[in-house]
């Protein structure tokens, strides 16, 4: 299955001069959906993971469905305020300003095998940030999976110390 085909192009959006990669409808065929959790699932198989952390909002799409397949916990990374107990926060640079992400301190525990997803890899600022809250918390960042990566972003160079893995590259 090809899945590019179910990747649509639109551009000016955020704004102007951005062509826009849409996953939804990927998410929106079955048959699709289905091939793409397999496939994820695939780039990472073999290993032992405790926790799959997903980025809000769409990393939490996959990222649980995977969490359920691997028999893992699954741990969502919020913007702030958003979550009830406790939390580590880390600040991150974005290509138009800067912004700050949430976990739970006890989201995480000192060796725990960890599996970062997110659909688009991009500059690598979230990703990057949530690489030192994992290690922050003493966990082991076992891979980073992305729905697509955007290579000319150049966001895999923040993660270089990492096995980085894209089922879509553009």
């Amino acid at each position: 299955m090809d899945l590019y085909n179910y990747i649509t192009n639109v551009p000016n959006f955020p704004k102007e001069g951005i062509l826009f990669k849409d996953i939804t409808p990927l998410w929106q065929d079955a048959h699709a959906l289905q091939h793409t959790l397999k496939a994820l699932l695939h780039m990472v198989e073999n290993q032992q993971i405790d926790k799959v952390v997903g980025m809000e909002s769409r990393g939490f799409i996959l990222g649980a469905a995977m969490a359920l397949e691997l028999h893992a916990g699954f741990v969502p990374i919020r913007k702030p305020g958003k979550l009830p107990r406790k939390v580590h926060q880390q600040g991150y640079a974005l290509e138009y300003g800067t912004d700050v992400l949430e976990i739970h301190e006890d989201a995480i525990g000192p060796g725990d095998r960890v599996l970062v997803h997110d659909d688009v890899l991009a500059t690598g600022g979230t990703a990057n940030a949530v690489r030192q809250m994992v290690e922050a918390l003493g966990g082991e960042i076992v891979q980073f999976n992305f729905l697509m990566e955007l290579q000319d972003l150049g966001g895999r160079k923040k993660l270089r110390h990492h096995t980085v893995r894209a089922l879509l590259t553009y």
